[in-house]
């Protein structure tokens, strides 16, 4: 059985799909903050919380568990730089709780939901999983101090992890049953989307004067189910050779601001207003990512490389909520 911490939110529910797909066993734990019940009619589903030692002991010694995903992350970069002591909590001092109750009860395997948010602003493109680590907001540092502690853990004791750096999930479940669906919202697509279905007057742009060739931001955009494929082979990995890594998962090439609106008027037909204003702070003008190493050491490729699918997915679902 599969342990799948935050399995109730955005990644971690397709994940959770996929695994059941492939006929393993999961057991969702999610405290619901963020994530959604509906998001869990595979599996078995827990509500709760890592900040309990008492209920992670209980889970592991109820429940036959081979292996740990967690995804009981806050992500959201402006709330932790203005309230970091929330993030630390969450993300650093509640992946301990669930490390040391793994420890405790034999469980050897985790996969770690990680972010290209630990490396900061990019020194060289496209990024590298050894290009240096500086992470400028506490969320980015909050995850890079789980990489350090999930290091010196596989160093000092008889475990094994897999830490995965997203570069920009996007889309959602071909059949819509799941999708992209967060409050508040933050990202660019589902904001984008919001407009077309006339539920936001407009959609702004920060920054028109960066140097890319149509002056605004470009990033790489993942598609949520190969972001879950890549979770399945990453759990294939551990269970075959018991040795710990990291990846980058992204696809590889980038859409700028003005591409991502553009795709979806393509896509959904409506004209989509938006809006040019300042840039903000800590925006890198390019993030695009290599997953060379995903592709080689897991024989892992994205399926969802044209972004107008991607968006067409995200827009089927997006036609639900």
């Amino acid at each position: 059985m599969i342990l799948i911490a935050g399995g109730a939110g955005y990644v971690g529910a397709h994940v959770n799909k996929i695994l059941n797909q492939q006929g393993y066993e999961t057991l969702i734990l999610d405290n619901l903050s963020y994530g959604h019940p509906e998001f869990t009619r595979w599996g078995t589903f827990i509500e709760g919380d890592l900040d309990s030692p008492e209920l992670l002991d209980k889970i592991f010694q109820e429940y036959d568990i081979d292996a740990v995903m967690d995804f009981a992350a806050f992500t959201y970069v402006g709330e932790s730089v203005e309230d970091p002591q929330k993030y630390y909590l969450n993300n650093l001092k509640n992946t301990l709780n669930l490390l040391q109750s793994m420890q405790k009860n034999g469980v050897d395997q985790f996969i770690f939901s990680s972010t290209c948010a630990v490396y900061g602003n990019p020194e060289r493109i496209p990024l590298t999983e050894d290009h240096p680590l500086n992470p400028i907001n506490p969320y980015g540092r909050s995850k890079l101090m789980v990489e350090q502690v999930l290091s010196d853990y596989a160093q000092a004791y008889d475990f094994n992890y897999i830490s995965l750096r997203y570069f920009n999930a996007a889309g959602a479940d071909p059949e819509a049953q799941i999708g992209e669906w967060h409050q508040p919202e933050t990202h660019i697509i589902p904001l984008v989307l919001d407009v077309a279905a006339g539920k936001r007057e407009d959609i702004k742009i920060f920054g028109t004067d960066y140097p890319t060739p149509d002056g605004t931001c470009i990033r790489d955009y993942i598609h949520v189910c190969d972001l879950g494929q890549a979770h399945l082979k990453a759990l294939q990995f551990l269970e075959k050779n018991e040795k710990s890594e990291v990846f980058n998962l992204g696809n590889g090439n980038g859409f700028s601001v003005r591409e991502v609106i553009d795709t979806c008027q393509e896509v959904t037909g409506k004209e989509i207003r938006a809006i040019e204003t300042e840039a903000r702070a800590g925006d890198p003008p390019v993030l695009v990512g290599s997953s060379d190493k995903a592709r080689q050491i897991l024989g892992w490729k994205p399926q969802w490389s044209d972004f107008k699918q991607i968006v067409e997915t995200a827009w089927k679902w997006h036609q639900k909520l």
